[in-house]
């Protein structure tokens, strides 16, 4: 599945930047035959198509990361040390320019943390604190659970949210539907009272695994703790709570933040040979959460950003335009990675051609999902067309 997706990484930019060295088409004959242009990638794409998947390069470089480094939330050791790996494997790799940019990035610590069911019977629930939660007072937290399905059920059970925990129970159906119960529920039940929140996990039934991810506190409310428990805690709960008993629940959390550390992006070119100046960018985020091993959030969408870059280096395919691979740092809880980009490299943007980031897994390719005018898409799905 790495291999595979490396051909997403890599095509669009292998047009953009123009790997062979015969001459742009004229724009009367693009304007006669609009899509005839193609054809000439179609031998570089397909050696590189031919490498991409006959190699596993890509997949034990991946696991080399994960399974050595594993985790790596914003401000950690970890990230430092994947950050310096990854200089150093670009490096052996032979890609130019090869740096770090500096970011300050802020630090937040999980902490130990835990919940239960106290009334009607005492049972530990599966969960996960929610990224840049505060934590509860250090002796936890009691109080009463009101189920809500909806922000608007939310708001039409406001009285009953004061004082008490409230659960947002809603099935998943698609993570851009459900996730946003996660990133402003809480704020939205605090706006009402409640002295905690917690989400159903986004994402369908396995074995009571809880999914984390970052919320999003709100200026007009006051910051409570916030978790994901498990799907079928979260059946439980309800069950319990449709049967007309009263459900108690014992929250503690140790979350907090710490001052703000230095972290960097890395970034790995090849020079352009006859538009150096220009600048197409493929990217994904180093950092994770500190739950997993980030493999799939983004240690993947790394990879294969970058060994698109050693193929295209491999197979002496120098590109018109200079090639660049970003590795962001903080993307997770912050996002400071691309702002400092924006920031250091303002004075460039403009000469910035197409920026790409992997970070829908590294699975079956599907498409790309693509923000800018009628032209440029109808040239990118042109370019799927080399898939």
């Amino acid at each position: 599945m790495v291999r595979r997706a490396c051909l997403v990484a890599a095509l669009p930019f292998l047009m953009l930047s123009g790997t062979t060295s015969r001459a742009q088409a004229s724009h009367g004959a693009r304007a006669a035959n609009p899509t005839a242009w193609i054809d000439r990638y179609r031998e570089p794409a397909a050696r590189l198509i031919g490498e991409a998947v006959g190699s596993t390069f890509a997949w034990h470089r991946l696991a080399v990361l994960t399974d050595t480094i594993g985790n790596r939330l914003s401000g950690s050791p970890a990230l430092d040390r994947a950050i310096q790996w990854a200089v150093g494997e670009m490096r052996r790799d032979g890609l130019e320019n090869v740096h770090t940019e500096r970011v300050m990035v802020p630090r937040w610590v999980r902490g130990a943390e835990s919940a239960e069911i106290v009334t009607p019977l005492q049972q530990p629930l599966m969960m996960l604190g929610l990224g840049d939660s505060v934590g509860t007072p250090s002796d936890g937290l009691r109080a009463d659970v009101v189920i809500v399905h909806s922000f608007e059920e939310l708001d039409a059970k406001a009285s009953q949210a004061r004082g008490r925990i409230v659960l947002f129970n809603v099935p998943f159906t698609t993570y851009g539907e459900t996730v946003r119960f996660r990133s402003t529920g809480p704020a939205r039940a605090a706006r009402h009272g409640a002295v905690a929140a917690l989400v159903r996990a986004v994402g369908p039934p396995g074995l009571r695994t809880p999914h984390t991810g970052a919320l999003q506190y709100a200026s007009d409310a006051p910051k409570i703790p916030a978790a994901a428990i498990a799907t079928e805690d979260a059946d439980l709960l309800q069950r319990i709570a449709d049967r007309g008993e009263r459900v108690t629940l014992r929250l503690k959390m140790d979350a907090h933040f710490e001052a703000d550390v230095e972290s960097a992006n890395v970034v790995g070119e090849i020079r352009g040979r006859e538009k150096p100046e220009e600048i197409v960018v493929v990217s994904g985020h180093l950092d994770s959460w500190d739950v997993g091993a980030g493999a799939t959030d983004d240690g993947g969408g790394c990879i294969v950003t970058w060994e698109a870059l050693r193929l295209m280096r491999k197979l002496n395919l120098r590109p018109r335009r200079t090639v660049r691979v970003v590795l962001w740092t903080n993307e997770e809880n912050g996002g400071r990675g691309g702002q400092g980009y924006r920031d250091q490299h303002r004075a460039e943007l403009g000469r910035h051609v197409l920026m790409l980031e992997s970070d829908g897994g590294v699975f079956r390719p599907l498409g790309f999902g693509f923000t800018g005018s009628d032209s440029a898409r109808d040239t990118v799905r042109t370019i799927a067309t080399l898939l």
